[in-house]
């Protein structure tokens, strides 16, 4: 018994901590950050980290610390929104193609979803920007596209293996049509899945996102990300590496705490685990 909360809590709670830091950060930045990142200071530009500005300064003389700070208003808000999307549309639609399996409709689904996987968030990006420009708003669109079909085909996968269990046949014979099956009593017991991969799409989310913004495609200046500044820094990592170093290393640190979240979701949620305790 013990062993088994040990094993649930060792990737739950590390994961917790640092989604929570990282969000943490993003929220204070609100109303807080060591210095202003809309000035400029030219004559302390590209400082190593020191007592006054701990993470030192990039090209441009402005604080590293409060950069990644508002920068992470940005990322993470970009992930969150289009995570969103993913399930906002996405859930829906694999709800109404296992309603339907087999049917028209879940064929049109199933296929309107393979080819939206041929083309990465990347390509879509430079769809919407060719006729949009670059922002951080087409960079949602595009990864929240992308998310859609992850979310349906999970949602599909998952119901379709209800959709023949006892208590949706008492459902049936209750008289509630397919819609109100799906809402009722399909969906809650898919929240768990729908939770677990939101975590994981909040990861792949962040870093689609500071790749879009490396390229050009993303937030756009002066707006901060933690993808912009790496952009900034490419051509200065053999002068100032430390200019790349922190901004990568808050991106790994936050896909890697999205993960040990997603992880130790599962394992909290697994109903034979649950019945373990």
């Amino acid at each position: 018994m013990a062993s088994t909360t040990r094993k649930r809590f060792r990737n739950l709670v590390p994961g917790a901590f640092l989604v929570v830091l990282f969000f943490g950060a993003a929220i204070v930045s609100f109303f807080y950050t060591p210095f202003d990142v809309e000035t400029l200071n030219i004559k302390q530009r590209m400082l190593t980290p020191n007592a006054v500005n701990w993470l030192g300064t990039d090209h441009f003389g402005r604080d590293i610390l409060s950069m990644l700070m508002v920068g992470a208003r940005t990322s993470l808000a970009v992930a969150f929104i289009a995570v969103g999307i993913g399930l906002l549309f996405g859930v829906p639609l694999g709800l109404m193609a296992a309603s339907y399996r087999g049917g028209w409709i879940d064929e049109f689904i199933m296929r309107g979803n393979d080819l939206v996987f041929a083309f990465p968030a990347l390509v879509i990006a430079i769809m919407i920007t060719a006729v949009f420009g670059p922002g951080a708003v087409n960079a949602i669109i595009a990864i929240g596209i992308f998310n859609i079909p992850v979310f349906a085909r999970l949602t599909r996968g998952a119901s379709l293996s209800l959709w023949n269990r006892e208590f949706i046949m008492a459902a049936r014979v209750a008289g509630k049509n397919s819609a109100r099956i799906s809402i009722e009593h399909i969906l809650p017991n898919i929240t768990n899945l729908l939770i677990v991969q939101g975590t994981i799409q909040f990861s792949l989310g962040i870093l689609a996102e500071a790749g879009l913004s490396y390229v050009g495609l993303g937030a756009q200046p002066p707006t901060p990300s933690w993808g912009r500044m790496l952009a900034d820094s490419q051509t200065l990592t053999t002068i100032a590496p430390h200019l790349a170093l922190f901004p990568g290393m808050v991106i790994v640190l936050t896909v890697l705490g999205l993960n040990l979240l997603g992880d130790g979701l599962r394992d909290w949620l697994d109903p034979r685990l649950r019945r373990e305790r």
